[in-house]
């Protein structure tokens, strides 16, 4: 199993225990585990509502995905943290094509694992947050019922002019950023940031 189909069958699983009436407006305010539980129920809403049209539609799926999820993620700051001492070297136009394509990439791997989801529960643990931290993390828990041990996933938030925003997954102790630094830094070493853009161009569809 590929790193990012790994990670796509967890991030799918990101709760879904409030009710469609509970949805509220999301603000700048709103605290990062309203946002994780608000969003999440309005998206496993619309993929049970609208299956059939995103099976046959992908596209749809995709925006849909780009509308609700991409506005709650920096992608600036992990496509950063992802490229490390690539990123400080790279011109202006590689940043940008690699921030695009790392966008691309993992909404689609995003949007495809949503159509899998089988009610899987999450358990939310207890949310602390500092009021003069800038950052912070909402704990969840995969409960498994097959016997299984159950699967921790924190998400690690960063506050914004614009609101929280998630810059970082752990799944089961291991960061999302983490390991694709270093398969990417292996490419580039390798071959050079411009071939691993071009790859991921590719593994998007050649989408821009």
């Amino acid at each position: 199993m590929t790193l990012m189909r790994r990670y796509a069958g967890v991030l799918v699983l990101l709760g879904c225990l409030l009710p469609a009436w509970a949805w509220a407006a999301i603000t700048p305010a709103t605290p990062p585990d309203v946002i994780v539980r608000e969003k999440t129920t309005l998206i496993l809403h619309l993929i049970e509502k609208k299956r059939a049209v995103y099976d046959h539609d992908k596209a749809a799926l995709y925006a849909m995905v780009d509308k609700e999820i991409v506005p709650y993620f920096d992608f600036e700051r992990m496509s950063r943290w992802v490229l490390a001492r690539y990123w400080r070297t790279a011109t202006p136009t590689q940043r940008v094509a690699f921030v695009t394509q790392f966008r691309n990439l993992l909404v689609r791997t995003y949007a495809t694992a949503l159509l899998s989801y089988s009610g899987q529960r999450i358990a939310y643990l207890p949310y602390r947050s500092s009021a003069h931290s800038r950052h912070t993390m909402v704990k969840t828990m995969i409960l498994q019922e097959n016997g299984s041990a159950n699967i921790p996933i924190d998400y690690q938030f960063v506050h914004q002019a614009a609101g929280w925003k998630v810059y970082d997954v752990t799944i089961d102790g291991v960061s999302l950023v983490t390991n694709y630094r270093s398969v990417y830094g292996g490419k580039i070493r390798r071959h050079g940031l411009n071939a691993l853009i071009a790859s991921l161009k590719r593994a998007n569809g050649g989408t821009s």
